[in-house]
Parts: C-alpha cells; sequence; structure tokens
C-alpha cells in the first residue's frame, strides 16, 4: 500500500515522500483527520533547535498530536470508521518501576521518527484508544497535550503530602489552562490560584478561585504545592516565585520545557524541605484516564473549547505552511489542520 508522507527537510520547508506500507502483521491502518500543532512541532519548523539536533532528526514528518479513522484493522479490535486518538510514544520494553515514557529506548513519533502528517498512519493497535463519537473533534485532537497534564498530575498526587487546600498554577497559556481545568475537576475542593503574565489570558480562567499576575501576588499568600506550567526563558522566574511561596515541604512539578539549563534557588529548596519532580510526555494509561474523564465531565470539553484557536483546512504543502505560520502569529490558543488529504 502507496503511502504520502508529508516531512519537514528543513526549517520552514516541507517535501513529499512515498514510503510503502506493509499490511501483514497486526498492525492497524488509521487515516488522520484532525491534527494539532504543538510547540515542539514549531521548534522544528522554526529551526529553533540545535543545528546539530536539527540535522539529526531531519527529514521527518511533524505532528504528535491526532485523531483519525480505522480503515483497516487485521486484529478485530476496531472496525472500519472507528475514531480514535493515537498515541505517539511507542514502547519497544517494559520496566517494573519506570513509565513507558520515560523509558530511554521508546520511540516518539516527531521526534526522530515520522509524526502523523501522513496520508496514512501504520500503529500499533495498543497504541490506540477510541473516542467517544460525538465529542468535539477540535478538542480531541490536542488529546496528547492534555493526557501530558493528566499524567503530571497523577504523579503528583502520588508523590505530594495529603495537605492540600491551596494550590498554585504558574503560566497562563495553553499547558497551564489544560492543567489547570484537569486539576479542578480531579480536585474540585482545593482552592486554586493561577499565576501569570497577561491579564486577558487570566481572564479565562473562570473555573478558578483565584488569578495573579506575577507583578502583583499578595503579601503572605501561601501554597501547599504548585505546578510549573511556563517553560521556556520565564521557566527560572516561575520556579523561584514558587520556592518563595510555597509551604515547607511543599511538591513543585515542573511540566514547562526548556531548551537550555534553568538556574533555581536551590538554598531554599533545601532549607524549606521542597520536593520537586519533572513530567514528560505520557502513555496509554494517560490517554485512556483522559478519555474517561471526558465522558465523565462533559464540562471539560466546553471548557477546552476555549483554546481551540484557529482550524485550518489542508489539501496541500502550502496549506500545511499557512496553517503554521498562522500558528506562530497567534498568542494562545490551538491551531488545528482538517486534515482533507
Amino acid at each position: 500500500m502507496l503511502n504520502t508522507v508529508y516531512q519537514l527537510v528543513a526549517p520552514r520547508k516541507f517535501e513529499v515522500t512515498y514510503q510503502n506500507i506493509d499490511l501483514k502483521g497486526d498492525d492497524v491502518i488509521v487515516r488522520p483527520t484532525h491534527l494539532s500543532i504543538c510547540n515542539a512541532d514549531q521548534r522544528y519548523y522554526q529551526g529553533l533547535r540545535e543545528a546539530s539536533i536539527l540535522a539529526q532528526k531531519l527529514p521527518m514528518a511533524l505532528i504528535h498530536e491526532a485523531i483519525g479513522n480505522v480503515v483497516w484493522d487485521p486484529s478485530g479490535r476496531f472496525k472500519a470508521g472507528d475514531m480514535v486518538v493515537m498515541i505517539p510514544n511507542t514502547p519497544v520494553e517494559e520496566d517494573e518501576y519506570i513509565a513507558e515514557n520515560y523509558l530511554r529506548s521508546s520511540k516518539f513519533r516527531a521526534s526522530g521518527f515520522d509524526g502523523f502528517m501522513q496520508e496514512y498512519v501504520k500503529i500499533r493497535p495498543d497504541r490506540l484508544v477510541p473516542l467517544p463519537e460525538t465529542i468535539d473533534k477540535t478538542v480531541a485532537a490536542f488529546t496528547e497535550i492534555v493526557s501530558v497534564s493528566v499524567h503530571a498530575i497523577s504523579r503528583f498526587d502520588k508523590i505530594a503530602h495529603g495537605r492540600r487546600d491551596h494550590i498554585g498554577i504558574w503560566g497562563d497559556g495553553n499547558l497551564g489552562y489544560i492543567t489547570a481545568v484537569f486539576f479542578k475537576t480531579m480536585f474540585p475542593e482545593t482552592e486554586l490560584s493561577i499565576f501569570g503574565m497577561s491579564k486577558d489570558k487570566l481572564s479565562d480562567f473562570t473555573f478558578a478561585d483565584n488569578t495573579y499576575t506575577i507583578e502583583k501576588i499578595p503579601v503572605g499568600l501561601e501554597l501547599d504545592h504548585a505546578f510549573e506550567c511556563v517553560g521556556g526563558a520565564g521557566s527560572g522566574k516561575a520556579i523561584d516565585q514558587i520556592i518563595d511561596y510555597i509551604k515547607p515541604e511543599g511538591t513543585i512539578s515542573i511540566l514547562g520545557v526548556s531548551e537550555y539549563p534553568v538556574p533555581i534557588n536551590t538554598r531554599m529548596v533545601l532549607e524549606k524541605g521542597l520536593r520537586i519532580f519533572g513530567s514528560s510526555r505520557s502513555g496509554k494509561v494517560d490517554f485512556e484516564k483522559t478519555v474517561e474523564l471526558y465522558k465523565s465531565n462533559p464540562e471539560i470539553i466546553n471548557y477546552l473549547s476555549n483554546i481551540v484557536g484557529a482550524v485550518v483546512p489542508v489539501h496541500d504543502i502550502k496549506d500545511m505552511k499557512n496553517a503554521f505560520e498562522l500558528d506562530i502569529q497567534k498568542s494562545f490558543g490551538k491551531t488545528i489542520m482538517l486534515w482533507e488529504k
């Protein structure tokens, strides 16, 4: 079966390549329908990664957030037409203690391996999770990043001590918003405060108990635990602010991605006896938990629909470039490619 793959060969340059799909074996064939652009995709598209990394990983099809319809499943688990979310992480081994998304041997699509910018995707059946037929497909498209937040909150629940009267989330972007939506859903009795730079963005956090700009945090405010969802150049300042406002023996969950090392106030980490842990990516259990939360808390979909920034029909490479360029210009929200290939 001949497949069309759209690879990034250099910053801002896509090219078409053709690959043969072997239909033997148990792998499922999925036709992507909705693809979501992530900041990680943009770092490749804009050439913001180090030259050595670009040289190592390109050419490569981008996108690791996507849903689609099953075309062929020899295993019989799915029927043709079933809507599924595709899991980009592909483990090749199991470990009793280490989750699949932290195994160094795992292969992650759109990070050294072709992502979902293809006419068809050949994928293991255990890398698919069924979606409700009535779900908003533009929201379902970015289930992967949602599952990252769910994964981090689940880890927090295991690691942090049990006093959770007041929690803070730093970051008023997509990741902060998603993490806040799910934290409030999973811990509705906890007072939730959001800290960010933009009053306009903070106004979207209508479900939170409090919102503060980082320059106007009330004197005497204290938190039991906190999440850092800023990343980039602002990550260090965010973590240091958290260290200032968190109570002794609190837990800090770091989700924001930074390209370069971030200096933090380790002296106060020691004096307060703080726990700091990181979370990256997610695994099948996190995708399954995310979809169950979609089903049991339908209001989540309404909140997440607020960050669908643009929906761009894509027919050719020109449309793909337009979608990525449009995504660069936005200040908030997810750009969804309606994959009409």
